[in-house]
């Protein structure tokens, strides 16, 4: 009996020892989450969207517009084009004036543009087929062209002005000024596609900083500041991370291992 019992007092003082030297899993902190570094991007152009498809930007750094390389017939002729979209789509305090320019220009200038008309109709009939249809089309790209929405105020700005230096002038020189009118009518489009080309090419200057997903830190101190709606980031002053969390160590209850030999 005795024996039995020194033998069941030493497997217990084992057991016990056995718990005291076991080691404790480690658990990692949790990880430090501050905003990642992100180039903010400026805003479209107004009325612009993303994607949208506009003339190619060419090697002498203007655009391809349906108003480059004219002829003197093809200038008159896009001139009244643009003008005719400035009566139908422009609208504000000044349409009316605008449409009453435009059916003065169409009177005084009646001849010129009648003139220029027939010239255009010909240049295509000299390169034979389907001239009619290539006529057309051409129109067509022309006006929608000329009614490209984001570049609206603009142009109907030029537009109004350019009306009102015609229907003040003469009939005789109207060729003579037209490609420098086109030209006016044509900026407000040229400015439009720089503008998208920049936000495209990220060069336009932002406006303010858009908030970034977390990340995990690889330092100590986070950046952080006020920050309004939308998660624009006003000031940003460094101040000291949270204490790590360090995890207390698992006890565990001490168990009775007895070996069965000791008890035979």
């Amino acid at each position: 009996m005795v024996k039995t019992r020194i033998w069941t007092g030493m497997a217990i003082g084992l057991s016990l020892a056995g718990c005291t030297a076991r080691e404790t899993a480690k658990v990692a902190p949790p990880p430090v989450m501050v905003p990642a570094p992100q180039v903010a991007r400026a805003p479209l152009p107004p009325g612009a969207t993303p994607g949208m498809r506009i003339p190619a930007l060419l090697p002498d750094g203007n655009y391809a517009t349906p108003n480059r390389a004219l002829t003197s017939a093809a200038t008159i002729w896009h001139l009244r084009s643009a003008l005719n979209v400035a009566a139908l789509a422009c609208r504000g305090a000044d349409e009316g004036l605008i449409v009453t320019r435009y059916n003065t220009m169409l009177t005084t200038q009646k001849t010129a543009l009648a003139a220029a008309e027939k010239r255009y109709s010909a240049e295509y009939q000299a390169q034979g087929g389907d001239w009619r249809d290539r006529y057309d089309d051409a129109m067509t790209r022309l006006y929608n062209f000329f009614s490209i929405t984001p570049a609206r105020k603009g142009f109907c700005a030029a537009a109004d002005q350019v009306l009102a230096d015609i229907s003040a002038a003469p009939a005789q020189g109207f060729e003579t000024v037209a490609a420098q009118r086109l030209d006016q009518l044509d900026a407000p489009f040229i400015a439009f596609f720089r503008a998208y080309d920049a936000w495209r090419a990220g060069t336009m200057v932002p406006v303010r900083t858009v908030a970034a997903p977390l990340t995990v830190a690889s330092n100590a101190v986070a950046p952080v500041g006020p920050r309004v709606a939308g998660g624009a980031i006003l000031s940003s002053q460094p101040v000291p991370a949270a204490t790590p969390y360090t995890p207390r160590p698992v006890i565990r209850p001490p168990s009775l291992s007895v070996d069965p030999a000791a008890l035979q």
